[in-house]
């Protein structure tokens, strides 16, 4: 009975679920942009998966140890922001800093404040913000040479020499931003420079797609956030109607990674519907002011860390009021 995690006014489960079924769903649900992350930037992208959830894993274990409080890892919370966190990383990323970063998100982030249910923002992306003030050099760095494991072709030809292909450091959403035409089904697929996990919108999508189906999120969230970066584009981009540089502040970056995954994180997210909303169009307004108006070429991130600041007021604005709350006002 310690795992069921009750939803009220449900923003994202219809009805009372496990947590451990709820982070289930997540971790299945991020395995095709995982997957293809391990594709597009080699074997190393698997080492910083593992690096993530292990130093997660470790962490939430080890506290639990010294404060003396039980032990629940079939929950899964802390694979789930493991492995959040390294698809919010650059693949070149030191292993030692992946690892950091998933100690701050355990240790500082969710256990300090109770745990489970009482982080006050999303652990995964609060650890993303704190190595990018941290180290925003390692943190912005996409170049990458992706080595490949040696075929039964190549011990033949080379004695085994791994194969070398570089992926280029310039991400499609800085080329957006400095007006140039980017190739959006490329963007699409997901063959181009990022973080391991957000370059594959359509890995991404398919992933949501069964979120959606498992009735664990709703499209209230994304969909009012993708929007409103949509309409701040237009309105503030300087390009009008171009469709291309529109949908590429939708495909580039990491707005659908944030949008399906961590905006709709039921802890840290509004519990009302019309809460959802102005929390959706909150974070795309923010998302468009640091991508567009300011120098960031990215903004997903603070914004929705920003958002997680902010719920508890949009909470209180949006809740609906107690049956026989404003009588009780009107007689005193």
């Amino acid at each position: 009975m310690n795992d069921l995690f009750h939803v009220s006014a449900a923003p994202h489960a219809r009805s009372p679920i496990t947590t451990r079924n709820i982070m289930q769903d997540v971790v299945i649900a991020l395995i095709p942009a995982s997957l293809f992350g391990i594709y597009n930037f080699g074997i190393r992208a698997l080492s910083v998966i593992l690096t993530t959830i292990l130093a997660c894993t470790v962490t939430e274990y080890v506290y639990c140890r010294l404060m003396k409080k039980q032990v629940n890892p079939a929950d899964y919370s802390d694979v789930v922001t493991g492995l959040l966190l390294a698809l919010n990383l650059p693949v070149s990323i030191p292993l030692w800093m992946a690892a950091l970063g998933g100690v701050f998100a355990i240790l500082i982030v969710k256990m300090l404040y109770g745990g489970l249910g009482q982080n006050f923002m999303n652990p995964a992306l609060a650890a993303r913000v704190f190595l990018l003030i941290s180290f925003p050099g390692q943190m912005t760095n996409f170049a990458v040479e992706k080595i490949s494991s040696p075929t039964a072709l190549d011990y033949i030809n080379n004695g085994a020499v791994a194969v070398v292909d570089s992926v280029s450091g310039v991400t499609p959403l800085a080329a957006v931003k400095a007006g140039e035409t980017v190739d959006l089904f490329r963007m699409f697929v997901g063959n181009h420079a990022g973080t391991i996990g957000e370059t594959s919108a359509l890995a991404l999508l398919l992933g949501a797609g069964y979120l959606l189906y498992r009735r664990v999120i709703s499209l209230r969230i994304p969909l009012t956030y993708i929007v409103s970066v949509v309409i701040f584009a237009l309105l503030f981009g300087g390009h009008g109607l171009d469709a291309n540089y529109l949908l590429g502040q939708v495909l580039g970056g990491g707005l659908i990674l944030g949008a399906f995954y961590m905006a709709t994180d039921y802890v840290t997210s509004p519990a009302s519907h019309k809460g959802q909303i102005i929390y959706g169009i909150f974070l795309g307004v923010l998302t468009g002011i640091f991508r567009i108006v300011g120098k960031s070429v990215e903004g997903v991130s603070y914004a929705i860390v920003i958002g997680n600041l902010v719920v508890p007021l949009i909470d209180k604005v949006t809740r609906p009021v107690s049956f026989g709350k404003e009588r009780a006002k009107v007689e005193k």
